[in-house]
């Protein structure tokens, strides 16, 4: 599960969240925003077996991430905005930064009273 909180400067605050996974004692968030690297970004577990990492990135664009756990298996967040295939023929999460413009605001008809013809 990821939630993002926006910050100043075009910079967003995430947080990588996964449930309890049985048998896993390290996990890593591993990603674009960290070349891949499989030892930088450790999770932290929870008391009730859960895991997290908070990381603030820049804004406007989309991220690809895995989690990596005990050094040997890759898992998804199946909650992640998006998913991309990857070159080991599985899937990548993607988190998406990029903000969508705004609609115009709507503007209201102009009205037009008639002019009412005495008689």
């Amino acid at each position: 599960m990821i939630t993002k909180r926006k910050l100043g400067k075009g910079r967003v605050r995430i947080t990588f969240q996964m449930p309890v996974l049985e048998g896993v004692t390290q996990l890593h968030l591993v990603g674009d925003f960290n070349n891949w690297s499989m030892a930088e970004t450790p999770m932290k577990q929870a008391a009730d077996g859960s895991w997290s990492v908070a990381l603030t990135l820049e804004g406007n664009r989309a991220y690809q991430y895995r989690y990596f756990a005990n050094g040997q298996t890759w898992h998804n967040d199946w909650a992640a905005d998006a998913y991309a295939p990857n070159t080991f023929g599985s899937d990548n999460c993607v988190v998406n930064l990029v903000e969508e413009p705004k609609p115009a605001p709507k503007r209201k008809a102009a009205t037009t009273k008639k002019k009412t013809a005495k008689a």
